[in-house]
């Protein structure tokens, strides 16, 4: 096999990786994540697999090499739908087992800006990592040979080589899903009508070394980004979305395929919200060598009970439930699961043994806090009742605990919720951080809370009957 040693671009573990480097001006970037609790192809660093990029109209051929009659065809790599497997022969391309590879060209019709060269593959096992060489042409030149087969330097016949690609963990094979972005610090590639892959397996200690191939993505500067769907559902129905955020720095992925008649809702009125105000909770909620996850879900469920759940990155949301709500609480709930998202809490517990638990009333009171003293002040979702005032607790979570807090950082500091959510995204979360913050125990703020709630409403009731 030809040798990528001094190219390579590793994914360094298990878990969710990516890394990068440089090679002359051309970047390449990969990522990988082990695919066991979601068939979607999220990413820190990589884009999602897209169905509206220019590959979409671009005829692919394979140039050498024998696909396998188990795979599915070429059609596989531009259809727009991703595997929901991880081992899903049929929705992916990939060459015979017991050779190495093959070369595919992709023929995007004339000579355009290329900004993007993004490779997507899927299995649990060695057909997983991608190990290929990128060629690009405008096929121009004298020499140029269309269809270069092996034994034949593409460089010989008015090919640029753009890039030497290897996900492969030290050389070895590593499952999962592995998503590719090929860029450039001077925002294209080149021009070119052509690309060729050059694609080598992953290992030859059996003979099912032959990468899955779920989706090649090419992108020009002003393809528009519309998120692949699942294999099987038809391609006429765009209902994930993608919300670039920061010239893409953040991505949110909105999913309504299961309640189709969300689209539009989330469309115009969900997207400028996310857009927003992610980046701005990001910003809120700082701590010392943290960066909040760049590639988010948002999925509405048919048949969810409740109102919404978030697990990691990906936020479920029950569909019965927004649409009573569109013209009240439903774009708010959505703000609070995205503070769980950049609150990530369980971080700590991974990596520290003797992590705290942060209790869950401060962890709802947070996302609570941010939603309804600084994302919708004027819905006032959070004063407390006259009637309410006797059962009202620091501890009593949601508004309560919300209302606590603006009390707080309104009397005593105006840090106090960046500092708690740090400590506990930290695992160092323990009830003495309150008197060390503000001076006082928690319970004496509880006192001094309910006190000022008693006379803001005593005063509210002597100027209501004058």
């Amino acid at each position: 096999m030809k040798s990528h040693v001094c190219w390579a671009v590793v994914a360094l573990s298990a878990g969710l990786s990516a890394v990068s480097v440089s090679y002359a001006e051309v970047r390449i970037t990969s990522a990988r994540n082990d695919g066991s609790a979601t068939s979607e192809f999220l990413f820190e660093n990589v884009p999602s697999p897209s169905r509206s990029d220019v590959a979409a109209q671009a005829r692919f051929t394979v140039v050498d090499g024998r696909p396998d009659g188990n795979g599915g065809g070429v059609e596989k790599l531009s259809d727009g739908k991703v595997p929901t497997e991880e081992d899903q022969p049929a929705e992916n391309f990939f060459f015979r087992a017991g050779t190495d590879g093959g070369r595919l060209r992709v023929d995007l019709g004339r000579a355009i800006d290329v900004k993007q060269v993004n490779t997507y593959s899927w299995h649990p096992g060695s057909r997983g990592p991608q190990v290929y060489d990128l060629y690009g042409s405008d096929g121009k030149a004298d020499s140029f040979d269309a269809a270069p087969r092996r034994g034949v330097d593409p460089l010989a016949c008015g090919w640029k080589l753009i890039a030497k690609v290897d996900t492969r963990s030290e050389g070895r094979p590593e499952g999962g899903q592995h998503g590719v972005s090929v860029t450039d610090s001077n925002g294209t590639l080149g021009t070119y009508q052509y690309l060729l892959l050059d694609v080598f397996r992953t290992e030859a200690a059996d003979p099912f070394g032959n990468t899955f191939y779920s989706e090649i993505d090419v992108v020009d500067p002003s393809s528009p980004v519309v998120a692949a769907g699942p294999a099987g559902e038809p391609t006429g129905e765009i209902r994930r979305q993608v919300v670039e955020i920061e010239a893409g720095k953040y991505q949110i992925t909105i999913d309504t395929t299961e309640a189709p008649d969300l689209t539009k809702w989330a469309s115009d009125e969900l997207t400028p919200v996310v857009k927003r105000w992610y980046p701005k909770i990001v910003a809120m909620l700082p701590s010392d060598g943290y960066a909040a996850p760049a590639r988010v879900s948002i999925t509405f469920s048919a048949n969810m009970q409740g109102v919404a759940a978030t697990s990691g990155t990906r936020v479920r949301c029950a569909a019965q439930w927004f649409r009573g709500q569109l013209q009240g609480e439903a774009k708010g709930a959505i703000v609070h699961e995205l503070v769980h998202v950049v609150q990530n809490y369980g971080r700590a517990r991974s990596s520290n043994p003797n992590a705290t638990r942060t209790p869950g009333w401060l962890v709802e009171g947070i996302c609570d806090y941010i939603r309804w003293f600084l994302y919708e002040p004027h819905s006032r979702g959070a004063e407390i009742s006259a009637r309410n005032l006797d059962r009202a607790r620091y501890d009593g979570s949601y508004r309560i605990t919300a209302n606590f807090l603006h009390w707080a950082s309104e009397t005593h500091d105006k840090e106090i919720v960046r500092k708690l959510n740090a400590a506990a995204r930290e695992g160092r979360y323990t009830e003495d951080l309150w008197a060390e913050y503000t001076g006082k125990p928690v319970q004496e703020l509880d006192s001094e809370w309910k006190a000022a709630l008693k006379e803001k409403a005593a005063a509210e009731a002597a100027h209501s009957h004058r």
